[in-house]
């Protein structure tokens, strides 16, 4: 029996030592290296920015992580600052995001500012929670619960930033999205809407998240699912990838339907990303990306494998709908290349793992080395793929560092973030995994045209969406990431609350006085 394995183990080694098998490996050798590259271009974007604040504050501007130009900050210049509506789209309640809403109010823009919590119903148990947050500081902010109602022609969370920007001031100039589940600095909606008055081009401004793991091999394959897209972000400026996560926007451009941006969200859109960017190209439109648009992620911290598998197939999903022609062109390139990608990454380290493990059993048996010489070719390749993925590593891992290290920049005030609790050991398998799977969920997604978010489940025909069903007791009762609870009783009037711990916080910034409208 052991000499019939030994016999298969040599004969696959000795396979992969066949010019395609070769080609297949170096292939893998090539994806680690253009990925370290990329991550090095991001790295080097993020850390410019880093030395700008750096040498900006050694000049005197000790806000410089508030602004570049700490002119900026008199009174007249603040006083004539354009009016932002923040629109955020909420679903659940769990354990971070109290700290998430915390750290969108307690923005340093000295401008008129607005909050919306948007909510489906008041069952929702967001509900309840943001109705204390701002029970709590309504004397230091303008911020209101609205109540959207069920979706009907789209996704839950389009129809819940419609209803929001319909609901927005009538002198906004400016409306900025956010997802519930990350972090802003105190600074960020100022360098946005700065962004913005710069250049009136700009259609959309975004950024992008710093996951930060909770340890899981689950919450490690979502860190490493983002890592290869935060490139695209790390721009410093033009880019054609679209967060939904932060997205800032003209107000007007949604009260009068510019681009057709209302009617591509609201009539059939799922991804409200993916719609807009479709609707920026089709325009010709400018995506920009400031490079200290970058925002810490926290993921639950008991983020299950199989939670990371939803969230897989939900972002998979996203290729099955398109608005246009050109879209469903651009998905089908984008779904076979990631697809052959993952798996030519993965292929690589089997067929290391194979010839490690022939050269092992000559070693343990004895093997006369004339029988064996195809062990010493395998081996090289072990030895440049080994080098290779170090490589890869490293520079996933500078990115990282300077991204952990912009944000302690950026917010000064919060806790610091810090590498240590990284673990690159989990990073590595996790890119196995991720990038075997990633074929799967992508088929699976294609064949079935339907997904379950949040306990509502929508089908699509001619990638939008045509039908939506709803069932509590059929879907998940909590969100993939945070863990969120979906689900509560029928509201009440808010309770005293437990967050009065936030005013202490608030104290030590300078808020905005709140502004009628």
């Amino acid at each position: 029996m052991s000499e019939a394995m030994d016999s298969l183990l040599f004969s696959l080694s000795k396979a992969f030592c066949s010019p395609l098998a070769v080609f297949v490996q170096i292939q893998g050798c090539m994806i680690c290296l253009t990925l370290a590259f990329g991550w090095a271009c991001a790295a080097y974007v993020r850390n410019r920015e880093i030395r700008r604040i750096k040498n900006s504050m050694r000049a005197g501007n000790s806000l410089a992580f508030l602004c570049q130009d700490i002119n900026e900050l008199e009174h007249s210049y603040q006083a004539n600052l354009p009016r932002v509506s923040v629109v955020m789209p909420l679903k659940g309640f769990g354990e971070h995001n109290l700290h998430n809403w915390r750290s969108q109010v307690i923005s340093l823009y000295g401008g008129p500012l607005e909050f919306l919590f948007v909510v489906e119903s008041t069952e929702d148990p967001a509900y309840h929670a943001v109705s204390r947050l701002i029970s709590d500081i309504k004397d230091n902010i303008d911020a209101r619960v609205v109540v959207a109602g069920l979706s009907t022609a789209c996704s839950q969370k389009i129809h819940n930033q419609l209803i929001g920007v319909e609901q927005m001031h009538k002198d906004s100039k400016y409306v900025l999205f956010l997802d519930d589940d990350i972090r802003l600095h105190p600074g960020s909606i100022g360098a946005l809407t700065a962004e913005m008055e710069k250049n009136p081009e700009i259609f959309i401004q975004t950024g992008y998240p710093l996951d930060l793991p909770s340890g899981s091999l689950g919450s490690y394959c979502i860190y490493e699912y983002h890592m290869p897209c935060s490139m695209g972000f790390a721009t410093g400026g033009k880019t054609f990838f679209l967060w939904g996560g932060c997205m800032m926007m003209h107000a007007d451009d949604f009260r009068y339907d510019r681009c057709g941006v209302v009617s591509g969200l609201r009539d059939g859109g799922y991804s409200d990303d993916m719609t807009l960017a479709a609707v920026a190209g089709a325009h010709k439109r400018l995506i920009t990306s400031p490079p200290v648009a970058i925002f810490p992620h926290p993921l639950s911290s008991d983020l299950s494998f199989s939670r990371y598998w939803n969230y897989l197939r939900k972002q998979t999903f996203v290729l099955e709908s398109y608005m246009f022609k050109v879209n469903w062109i651009m998905n089908r390139a984008l779904f076979s290349s990631h697809c052959y990608l993952s798996w030519g990454f993965v292929m690589p380290y089997l067929m290391a793992l194979t010839h490690v493990a022939a050269a092992l059993r000559i070693y343990i048996q004895g093997y006369a080395r004339e029988e064996t010489t195809f062990v010493s070719n395998g081996l090289l390749l072990v030895s440049c793929l080994a080098a290779c993925t170090f490589i890869e590593l490293f520079s996933m891992w500078n990115l990282t560092r300077i991204e952990v290290q912009l944000c302690n920049i950026l917010s000064p005030e919060a806790p610091r973030l810090s590498l240590a609790t990284y673990n690159w050991v989990l990073v590595f398998i996790a890119m196995l995994v991720d990038n075997f799977l990633y074929p799967i969920s992508a088929f699976r997604s294609h064949f079935s045209q339907s997904i379950n978010w949040s306990g509502v489940r929508y089908y699509l025909k001619d990638g939008k969406i045509n039908k939506i069903e709803r069932s509590k007791d059929k879907g998940p009762k909590y969100t993939d990431l945070a863990w969120k609870h979906l689900y509560g009783k029928k509201a009440a009037p808010p309770k005293p609350s437990f967050l009065g711990g936030l005013l202490r916080s608030l104290e030590q910034w300078q808020q905005p006085k709140k502004f009628d409208g």
